[in-house]
């Protein structure tokens, strides 16, 4: 398996992570030189792309590639891997088995608490889900053209090393906004990285929601992250009084909950099925300040 990673974020990094015993060459890009660093550190050679062409030397090393994984973002000029690089994964990869895309949750829009699955309609909200709609639809295609299995991963809210409520308490920036009927999914990035895994090993092609067993207030998340740091959690503030960016309030304009059938039933065991056992284990490794 030699993997390329379009975008080597913080969930791309996990899977390169866990990849890397099973793995001939891990390669992922980035837009800035700054990073080279923490890609190394997660066995990963890094490559500059701004996301506007493929240079020659990202070219060379596409061509042995066996597996693609892409969570660079779009925009409003469409997917920046397939503006710059669809040509070459379409006509100059001979080696590719198998493509990844990372997507969200929020494609399905807003179901009032209702549960989805892959077959819901996709309705989406925000200006960016609509975006990425329309790049899973895109890899969709190239997959069709090509004959390559696309497994597009929806993802609901990250959290893991690094990035969870542990750390927001110990800063003293965790919230406890309350809005009656409010749940969200969300997904340990260990979770993403063994899905990733589990697929690209498999060669499965498909949508899948990776996303936890537990849908789940917001509020409740910061509650049980304090009780296990035996501290108070901050006060409740209600969701019409809360000072917040448009981004954070619009991701309160939507409420669903998400299954995860498919993803399991295609032989998937999640490491943490809920948020509480990820917070136990992260709480009992001490593993919960960075990646």
């Amino acid at each position: 398996m030699r993997l390329f990673l379009f975008g080597a974020g913080y969930s791309a990094r996990a899977f390169a992570r866990a990849a890397a015993g099973e793995a001939a060459w891990i390669g992922g890009t980035t837009r800035s030189l700054d990073a080279f660093d923490t890609l190394k550190e997660s066995g990963i050679q890094p490559f500059l792309f701004g996301g506007v062409s493929l240079d020659a030397e990202i070219a060379a090393v596409l061509d042995s590639a066996t597996h693609l994984v892409v969570s660079a973002g779009p925009g409003e000029a469409g997917d920046p891997v397939l503006n710059a690089a669809r040509d070459a994964i379409a006509g100059a990869m001979p080696a590719l088995s198998w493509i990844g895309y990372l997507s969200t949750v929020g494609v399905y829009g807003d179901h009032q608490g209702a549960w989805v699955d892959e077959e819901t309609p996709c309705s989406p909200v925000s200006r960016r889900s609509r975006e990425r709609l329309e790049a899973e639809r895109a890899w969709q295609a190239l997959g069709a053209e090509t004959g390559l299995p696309v497994a597009i991963l929806r993802l609901s809210g990250i959290y893991g090393p690094g990035r969870n409520p542990f750390v927001n308490l110990a800063a003293g920036t965790a919230r406890r906004i309350i809005k009656p009927g409010q749940v969200f999914n969300r997904i340990h990035v260990d979770d993403i990285a063994g899905a990733l895994s589990h697929l690209a090993r498999n060669t499965l092609g498909g949508i899948y929601n990776v996303t936890d067993d537990l849908p789940a207030p917001p509020q409740d998340v910061v509650e049980y992250a304090a009780s296990l740091m035996a501290v108070e959690p901050p006060p409740a503030i209600a969701f019409d009084e809360a000072e917040m960016t448009p981004m954070a309030r619009s991701f309160y304009g939507e409420t669903k909950r998400v299954s995860n059938a498919k993803l399991k039933q295609s032989g998937y065991a999640f490491t943490y099925p809920d948020y509480k056992a990820a917070l136990d284990a992260m709480w009992r490794a001490d593993n919960w300040r960075a990646e």
